[in-house]
């Protein structure tokens, strides 16, 4: 009933306002029940497309870490390669 009578209010809180003494309840009470109700038949919640991205995310990871070890490694390479050629006489 309240969840009903929300759409023609601002906010649930004032639905349960004006429901709430129509049926000999106290709003508090109502207002409790109400929330109850919502957490119930809200729709369950998939944590399985979450860990999908999280192990997505972990192997991207991984393989940047191993792209920039790969350019670090070059980088030294190239920079003492760089000195060694300027030094020779």
């Amino acid at each position: 009933m309240v969840l009903e009578e929300e759409k023609n209010h601002p906010s649930l809180w004032s639905a349960v306002m004006m429901i709430a003494p129509k049926l000999d309840i106290h709003f508090d009470t109502q207002s409790k029940w109400t929330r109850l109700h919502e957490r119930a038949n809200a729709p369950a919640v998939s944590e399985q497309p979450d860990r999908e991205k999280i192990r997505q995310l972990e192997r991207e990871n991984r393989e940047l870490r191993q792209a920039n070890e790969i350019l670090r490694k070059a980088s030294a390479y190239f920079a003492q390669a760089e000195l060694d050629r300027r030094f020779r006489p």
